[in-house]
């Protein structure tokens, strides 16, 4: 078989990630490692973007919309320290691929996406792959699910403007959200951790600890407690 047609090895390029993209560049969560090692990244990904499915970059989705690099995702998934029963929000979840990670971590996910042909690809993309814990929703991640709540973990997956109120106010008393937030020259991907049961103030940091993950670059969270569509 001609080496251009010879089919491509996902299974050695997703080791490579694991070990060059992830490991080698500070994540150490071993539970977050492994989630990484199972999923087919490229199941999340067009066809046209398969080849590059385990570059260190954010690769288009349609739609305006992007699926993060793999650090990333891994970086968002060890800063909201996992141990396997957390209920969780996926918010702006695009194709699924951080949902699907995150069910290796959870007991349950909800995942939240605004863009309805997003929302129905991630579902047929999960549903492939067997994944029963996951349930994707669509509607403005930037409000939450109120209903749902409270959840011990949120992933924000676009920049806000700020910290949404709402999610803090959704997360149980020592939950942890990973969000974001846009700051000048660049975003920053910050943990905010609710300390208590009393009210969140992302204004005043009443009730929340915040630890900083570092620099980041995303879509804008569209929504109610983010930016204009």
């Amino acid at each position: 078989m001609s080496p251009l047609r010879r089919p491509r090895d996902f299974a050695s390029a997703r080791a490579r990630m694991v070990g060059r993209q992830l490991r080698g560049r500070g994540i150490d969560d071993e539970r977050v490692l492994e989630a990484m090692a199972q999923v087919p990244r490229e199941r999340f990904v067009p066809e046209r973007e398969r080849g590059r499915a385990y570059a260190d970059s954010a690769l288009p989705i349609g739609h305006e919309q992007t699926i993060s690099q793999p650090w990333i995702v891994a970086a968002i998934s060890q800063a909201l320290r996992l141990e396997g029963d957390e209920k969780v929000l996926d918010v702006g979840s695009g194709s699924g691929y951080s949902a699907c990670v995150l069910a290796r971590l959870a007991r349950s996910v909800i995942a939240i996406e605004r863009v309805p042909e997003l929302a129905r690809s991630s579902r047929a993309a999960l549903a492939e792959l067997g994944v029963e814990n996951v349930r994707v929703v669509e509607g403005d991640g930037s409000v939450g699910l109120p209903a749902e709540a409270p959840f011990e973990a949120i992933a924000v997956h676009a920049t806000a403007p700020a910290p949404p109120p709402s999610l803090l106010e959704q997360l149980a008393p020592g939950g942890r959200l990973v969000a974001p937030i846009a700051s000048r020259g660049a975003d920053m991907l910050i943990t905010f951790v609710r300390t208590g049961e009393g009210r969140a103030d992302p204004s005043t940091g009443a009730g929340l600890d915040r630890e900083m993950i570092g620099p980041c670059r995303f879509v804008p969270l569209i929504g109610e407690e983010g930016f204009d569509a």
